[in-house]
């Protein structure tokens, strides 16, 4: 093989390299430009602990709501907090954020 020859083979293998550089280049802009813009996940819901609704039934309590958060207590199948499950704390939380007439 003569040296212009080399020199051919040489220059054609760089453009090759090139291109596929620049196609992995371009892959990756793409893939970059489809992760950003994704939607971030919302950030996750506080679990609601037992003390954190005992906090807020107290004060509902204090307001002269007692009689109501019973009655709430018994439609989560409970005479006091301790017998709610957990799952309803938020669903229970709800409700007594909407007490309104103290009795």
């Amino acid at each position: 093989m003569s040296k212009v020859s080399e020199m051919s083979a040489t220059i054609e293998e760089l453009r090759r390299c090139a291109a596929a550089i620049n196609d992995a280049a371009n892959w990756l802009a793409e893939q970059f430009s489809n992760f950003e813009s994704k939607p971030e996940a919302a950030p996750a819901e506080p679990v609601l602990t037992l003390e954190a609704v005992r906090a807020v039934l107290a004060d509902k309590s204090r307001a002269g709501f007692t009689a109501q958060i019973r009655s709430l207590l018994q439609k989560y199948c409970a005479d006091k907090l301790s017998g709610v499950d957990p799952a309803n704390y938020k669903a229970l939380l709800a409700d007594v954020e909407g007490l309104t007439d103290a009795t």
